[in-house]
């Protein structure tokens, strides 16, 4: 089977234009220098790169699922872009950024995701509660949604509070192989009755080397802790390895979602 490749386009930021004041991240909508309008996810924000790390690869491996994701998109923030900028906690936050960001293409127009009003089906949402357990993503619930409707069709975003073993990654093996309790949060649960073909649809998909593609993208000052090259490949190789053990062990999660599915309805 041909593995696509995976590749980001970078833009440079030309324009802030508004803050987004949602969470502590404060993303902002933001015009870059192809004239195209984007949510701008700073490096300098909240849980800082790790954030946009999550976002990376919860965004790509959506993508590579055939789920709606935005593009992303690397946004290159020159240093004297915030001199101008009136707001101090905002200059604050673009000085932080200086580099290299992220950013998702904005939907203008989109509307926030209501179960009560817009239905999904159980396919789809077995897909998306599938890959939340994956990717250990705590962020999708009837408080906080993060689904657009798009042209009357289902958009993910926001992907920033995913893969949050990396806050400690020290034991990361062991919380590879954990199940994701808080999936009984979610708000498509109720919906998710094909979970099983989702998880053997799925494991077919994320080959090893389609997950090392998407791996590949983070940019190595996102991953340099300490300086060394030797510390950006290992932490590189971390989140390819816990991506991994996480799919050779999916029925430890895949059990647990069924099971507080089962609860919820």
């Amino acid at each position: 089977m041909d593995i696509k490749e995976v590749e980001l386009r970078t833009v440079n930021v030309t324009r802030y234009v508004t803050p987004l004041r949602e969470g502590g991240s404060m993303p902002a909508i933001a015009e870059a220098d192809d004239d195209f309008l984007y949510v701008l996810k700073f490096r300098g924000a909240g849980q800082g790169v790790k954030a946009l790390i999550a976002e990376l690869i919860g965004a790509e491996v959506a993508r590579a699922l055939g789920l709606r994701v935005p593009e992303l998109v690397f946004a290159n923030l020159d240093e004297a872009f915030g001199r101008t900028e009136p707001d101090e906690e905002v200059q604050d936050l673009l000085k932080a950024s200086v580099g290299l960001n992220l950013a998702l293409h904005y939907l203008s127009g989109a509307i926030t995701f209501d179960p009560l009003v817009t239905k999904v089906e159980e396919t789809m949402a077995s897909e998306i509660v599938w890959l939340d357990c994956l990717l250990t993503n705590m962020d999708r619930t009837a408080r906080n949604t993060n689904m657009l409707v798009w042209h009357k069709e289902l958009w993910l975003i926001d992907h920033g509070a995913a893969l949050y073993f990396h806050h400690s990654m020290d034991n990361w093996q062991e919380q590879a192989v954990r199940p994701f309790s808080l999936v009984k949060d979610h708000v498509l649960l109720p919906y998710a009755a094909n979970l099983t073909e989702a998880d053997e649809k799925f494991k077919s998909i994320l080959t090893t080397e389609k997950i090392r593609q998407i791996v590949s993208l983070i940019p190595d000052d996102w991953l340099n802790l300490d300086g060394s090259l030797a510390s950006v490949e290992k932490h590189r190789s971390i989140y390819a390895d816990f991506l991994e053990t996480r799919l050779t062990h999916s029925e430890i999660f895949l059990n647990e979602a069924q099971h507080a599915r089962e609860k919820s309805i």
